[in-house]
Order: structure tokens, then sequence, then C-alpha cells
């Protein structure tokens, strides 16, 4: 339960975070020395939430999508960081079409790559918490 609310918070306030970069300090120039960390910080923190997003939408879930994207071992968590992973890289690479109208930067894909690394540990340290808390 405890892992639940922390990936919630996580989550939340995460997202929050990415929004405030992305709809008012980037477009309204308010930071111009941190334009690079600026640039990155949406890729960087969107996949640290990748597991938490997972564990907290799909626990306790039982249809198709829950099954696949469930969190309960190990394993299931390097999984879901792959499969992330696959997704970052198939969205970084159709932002190469230019009917989108994004632009391609690799910046993107190794900041995705450190955020989505450091949330496994995290995670996994979290997990193994309560795991031991339980029994």
């Amino acid at each position: 339960m405890y892992l639940r609310q922390t990936s919630r918070t996580f989550v939340i306030i995460g997202t929050l975070i990415i929004w405030t970069i992305k709809f008012l300090i980037r477009p309204l120039h308010l930071w111009d020395e941190g334009k690079f960390f600026l640039g990155i910080a949406p890729n960087l923190l969107g996949s640290f939430l990748i597991p938490f997003g997972a564990y907290w939408f799909f626990s306790g879930r039982n249809f198709l999508v829950a099954r696949i994207f469930r969190i309960q071992s190990s394993y299931d968590l390097r999984l879901v960081c792959l499969m992330g992973f696959g997704m970052l890289i198939v969205n970084e690479y159709l932002q190469r079409i230019p009917f989108f109208g994004r632009t391609f930067d690799y910046n993107d894909i190794i900041f995705s790559s450190i955020g989505l690394v450091v949330s496994h540990f995290v995670f996994e340290k979290l997990q193994q918490r309560e795991l031991q808390q339980a029994g």
C-alpha cells in the first residue's frame, strides 16, 4: 500500500513539474540560462515516472493491459522498463516525420534512458523495502 501511495505522489508531482516546465517556464523564457536543462527535463522526469505510473495505474487490476504492466517482481520491473524504453525510442523517431511538427534529438533519447535507469533502481529499492515491511 505504501508503494502505491508513493507512486501516486511521484506521478502527480512529476507531471506538475513537467507541465510547469513545458507550459510556463519555457514559453515565457523565465530561465534562459538553463535552456539545455529545460529541454531535457521533461524527458528525464517523464521516463523516471514510467514504473511508478505503471504501478499506480495497474496494481490491483486484472484486465489485459494491467496483466502486462503489473509490477510484482524484479523481472516485471525490468520488463516494464524495457517496454517503456522501446516506446521512448519509437516516440522519438516518430518525431522525424515532418507531419508531427516536432524535432528529433538524440539528447532526448540519452536523458530518457538515464531517467529510466535511475527510476528502475529507485523503484526496486522502494519495492524491496515494502516487501520487507510486509514479510
